[in-house]
């Protein structure tokens, strides 16, 4: 836009703004100067949506919840499921680029499968929004938990449980090649590197996989049956961790720290039955308001996709016996639909 045409749109503007100063004066109904541009920036915008998979509470929370923000202004929401297949994935992510949405949301399996198709994408006039699992390339937008600070917190929970015990703590780890699973390690080598006392004896990934949790903390669980602390990577995974735990009768004796995106059942319902003594909730109906309402923004605004880098970290939320139960600490899956 040129400076005549800035010029005659800020004039449009306070023209109408006065316009409706004198409406109002008269007590007559008033026109929205803003409305009409809003919903035809917004009417008949595809946005596509590329998760990992769906079925779990993190990928279905965000698709209801852009589909619940989005829809009811005009705009379409098409889902294109891999069912953890990467090499889907990445076919899904190429025919959207070439079917032209306005914007792609795409949950990153790792951080180069979709690299190039990211640049490719906003070349080609494309938004991409990233949510919680980063690719190595950025994109215009990414929302997520701040996963350095939720290894942390996981960490901090598991150092204080420990405190008089064997100080032995093993790490969980989800896909050592994800973004998510780098970036929570860090948060945990911080806290170990302040508390010398604790003894990392197992350091294993599952691959966000339960059985492969299971399986792995089972033989920690043989090699050191004094381990006082586990540190997870995610609640999806770590139901395995917690019922290699129950098995070996070490549940509330093996202090469990994980997280997730703060669902009832995959969250509260777990922590209140002691399967795990500590969650950091990301809070999924938020994340998918904020990329809805950055979604939004981006397609009245008009910026040129991938000029900007922004990002929006998601408040974090520890979960423990003494507030799953309250009201609105967990949303329920149900009720987003």
């Amino acid at each position: 836009m040129n400076f005549a045409h800035k010029l005659a749109a800020t004039v449009g503007t306070v023209l109408a703004l006065a316009g409706a100063q004198h409406a109002a004066a008269q007590g007559k109904g008033l026109d929205e100067p803003f409305r009409d541009g809003y919903k035809k920036a917004l009417a008949g915008k595809t946005v596509g949506f590329i998760p990992v998979a769906m079925g779990f509470d993190l990928t279905n929370g965000w698709y209801l919840g852009l589909k619940k923000e989005l829809e009811p202004s005009g705009m379409k929401v098409v889902l294109r499921d891999p069912n953890w297949n990467t090499g889907a994935g990445a076919q899904a992510f190429t025919a959207l680029i070439a079917e032209k949405p306005a914007v792609i949301v795409v949950h990153n399996p790792d951080v180069q499968t979709y690299a190039k198709l990211i640049t490719k994408a906003e070349a080609e006039g494309i938004y991409v929004v990233q949510i919680n699992m980063r690719s190595a390339q950025p994109s215009t937008v990414f929302v997520g938990a701040d996963w350095i600070d939720v290894g942390e917190r996981g960490a901090t929970a598991v150092m204080q449980a420990c405190q008089g015990k064997s100080n032995k703590i093993a790490i969980v780890q989800g896909a050592p090649t994800a973004a998510t699973s780098a970036y929570t390690l860090k948060g945990v080598e911080n806290v170990l590197a302040k508390n010398p006392q604790l003894k990392l004896v197992s350091n294993q990934a599952a691959d966000w996989d339960a059985t492969k949790a299971k399986a792995l903390t089972q033989t920690v669980l043989k090699q050191h049956p004094d381990l006082c602390g586990i540190v997870g990577f995610w609640d999806g995974m770590d139901i395995g961790t917690a019922a290699a735990i129950k098995e070996a009768g070490l549940t509330g004796k093996v202090f469990l720290a994980t997280s997730g995106g703060g669902e009832q059942k995959s969250a509260c319902d777990q922590v209140k039955s002691g399967a795990f003594d500590y969650l950091v909730s990301y809070d999924v109906p938020t994340q998918a308001s904020n990329m809805a309402a950055m979604i939004k923004w981006l397609v009245q605004g008009g910026m040129k996709p991938g000029a900007a880098r922004q990002n929006i970290y998601t408040t974090l939320l520890p979960i423990t016996k003494e507030n799953a139960g309250a009201e609105g600490t967990c949303w329920k899956l149900s009720a987003a639909r």
